[in-house]
């Protein structure tokens, strides 16, 4: 006998759909550009049930802004698992924030239309789960002991080399956005990432690239 589907489950259902749908249209025409009666219809609901569940379409852009944040959180997360050493795997998951920074569709919504859209006081908010990554990556990677020992670095030297590294990491996958050769910029960007990595304390010698 089929199950019937509780509330939260088709809330859930429909919540996913039109964050799916919204992220083509976001993606391809851009926020002022992107109609959310096309929306609505790719997505196969009414504009009455889209307001159900999004107070405007500022609340849904937020929605799927977010939605890109948490897929490059865990690209981060796949790429430093990926590596038996702490710090090839630190080195990895900045090369995934950025080069997962710039696909088009992902470089519109969260580089190009997220400043203006949500401003960067709600930017900053949402990327947080990205910056705490990168914040565990060098705490592994630097071998810190945030509860005492002789040789630990400070809690607040790990908040302040996270903001360093992920600040520099925003930065350039901005440049990158609004750069006439992107690919240049982009590679320029990652030789000068590993670069940063490499003058961190506890750096192993010659892992610049």
């Amino acid at each position: 006998m089929k199950t019937r589907r509780t509330q939260q489950e088709r809330t859930a259902t429909t919540t996913k759909g039109l964050v799916g749908a919204a992220r083509v249209h976001f993606a391809r025409d851009g926020y002022a550009a992107a109609s959310l009666d096309a929306i609505c219809a790719q997505a196969s609901i009414t504009k009455g049930a889209l307001y159900h569940h999004f107070r405007n379409k500022q609340t849904l852009f937020h929605a799927v802004y977010a939605a890109e944040q948490h897929r490059l959180r865990d690209a981060i997360a796949d790429a430093f698992r990926a590596c038996p050493d702490p710090w090839d795997g630190l080195r990895a998951g900045q090369r995934a924030f950025l080069t997962g920074s710039i696909e088009p569709g992902t470089q519109r919504i969260t580089l190009l239309d997220a400043p203006g859209a949500l401003g960067w006081a709600v930017m900053r908010e949402v990327q947080a789960d990205c910056r705490a990554m990168t914040r565990r990556g060098l705490e592994q990677a630097v071998g810190t002991v945030v509860y005492g020992g002789e040789d630990a670095v400070p809690a607040v030297e790990l908040d302040a080399m996270a903001s360093v590294v992920f600040g520099a990491l925003c930065e350039c996958a901005m440049a990158v956005a609004h750069a006439p050769d992107p690919d240049a910029v982009l590679a320029a960007s990652l030789r000068q990432v590993d670069r940063l990595v490499a003058a961190l304390p506890g750096a192993p010698v010659g892992r610049a690239g």
